[in-house]
């Protein structure tokens, strides 16, 4: 398992050299987003696709 300080390296490496701090912090919110739903989806709190449409044809009728 990698450091944070090893992600935060390796997302460096994969930006481009003219990136900006707005550009890495944005790389850095994404991946936290990812992660988090990753976790959500292991620990089972997720809302199957299926509901959703659902909840969502229910509402615009």
């Amino acid at each position: 398992m990698q450091t944070t300080k090893e992600q935060v390296r390796e997302l460096l490496d994969h930006l481009p050299d003219h990136a900006t701090l707005n550009d890495v912090m944005y790389e850095i919110y994404v991946k936290q987003k990812i992660e988090r739903g990753m976790q959500a989806s292991r620990e089972g709190r997720v809302t199957p696709h299926s509901e959703v449409r659902k909840r969502y044809l229910d509402h615009t009728r």
